[in-house]
């Protein structure tokens, strides 16, 4: 196959405001390409010969098993360090970290606290590539997951996709799709109670950046689900805020997807999305605790999250694909697919 038309070598990967659509676009083709070759059992050896460090400070499950994978099945060597198992920012300062790593790796996946300032920072002190695994105000290598998989199974072009957020609008999904909607010229809705608005200064950054056609909102009215092509949603208290779950359980209970705000699109086909983990039963832990104190913290019904709308598992095994494309893209353009 050919080439990448955009040459993304030894860039690292922070935010999708850092990229160009055509860019993006780019890295959605190869995700495409990469995903082929792996079922015709293609996958190996365009990493071969690189070293990769995992620097995770938060628990992940997909995005810890899309990189490590995705790396070795294209023959790349991966260390991973998880929470609370290294001197990082502990004993030893962030700088002082990353320029060891700089001396051992050839790239750096991050996922930690902080915002995509530290990801930067780790950047410029190991002089290597830094992909952005998830930061507080951020997750980039999720919307490209999800914006191949809207490609998938929408029956129009991105720059014609309605996305409405629904919930916890300034969270680092929220956030993501901002950014990721403006970079591709979509119209976003963030639709969530005014307490929980986006940052003011989020829009600014992302409307300073937009590619035309993109439209980008907020509204705490359901009118503003008409239309929509997609509607995705994510739990109400991200890590590191698991104290305000039931407070936030109480405000954005009018905001659970439900059959009936599917039906409020007046779309038949439209998406249901979620980056996952997702809390639409009282399977686990804790939601059955919370349940057990009078506290439902389903952000989405189980009839949705396992009904004919949803699409959250090919969204979910689409991240392996995609970060795959950011890891060959920045490390090994030069490879044909």
């Amino acid at each position: 196959m050919e080439l990448m038309p955009v040459n993304l070598s030894s860039r690292g990967f922070v935010t999708l405001l850092d990229f160009s659509r055509d860019e993006i676009r780019a890295l959605l083709d190869m995700s495409s390409r990469l995903k082929e070759r792996r079922r015709e059992g293609r996958a190996g050896g365009l990493l071969a010969g690189k070293n990769i460090l995992l620097l995770f400070e938060k628990t992940s499950s997909r995005t810890r098993c899309s990189f490590e994978l995705g790396a070795a099945e294209e023959g790349a060597h991966v260390t991973y360090i998880g929470p609370g198992v290294s001197q990082f920012g502990k004993k030893e300062s962030a700088e002082d970290s990353a320029r060891l790593f700089g001396r051992f790796y050839d790239a750096i996946g991050y996922r930690g606290f902080g915002t995509s300032d530290t990801v930067r920072d780790i950047a410029n002190y190991a002089k290597l590539p830094v992909w952005n695994g998830l930061t507080d105000d951020d997750h980039p290598t999720q919307i490209l997951a999800d914006l191949l998989t809207i490609e998938e199974h929408a029956r129009k072009p991105l720059k014609d996709v309605k996305v409405v957020f629904c919930g916890d609008t300034r969270n680092n999904m929220a956030y993501a799709w901002i950014y990721g909607c403006a970079k591709m010229g979509m119209r976003f809705v963030a639709y969530g109670p005014r307490e929980l608005a986006p940052d003011p200064a989020v829009l600014e950054r992302a409307f300073a950046k937009a590619e035309p056609g993109a439209d980008i909102s907020f509204s705490d009215d359901d009118v503003c689900l008409a239309d929509a092509d997609v509607i995705y949603t994510d739990i109400w208290a991200s890590m590191g805020e698991e104290d305000k779950i039931a407070e936030r359980a109480k405000l954005l209970a009018p905001y659970k997807v439900t059959r009936e705000l599917l039906a409020k699109t007046g779309n038949d086909n439209v998406l249901f999305m979620h980056c996952l983990p997702a809390f639409h039963d009282f399977e686990t832990a804790v939601a059955a605790e919370y349940r057990e104190m009078g506290v439902d913290i389903r952000e989405v019904d189980d009839e949705v999250f396992n009904g004919r709308h949803s699409i959250v598992f090919d969204e979910a095994e689409n991240r392996l694909h995609t970060i795959k494309a950011v890891m060959v893209a920045t490390l090994a353009a030069e490879k044909r697919l």
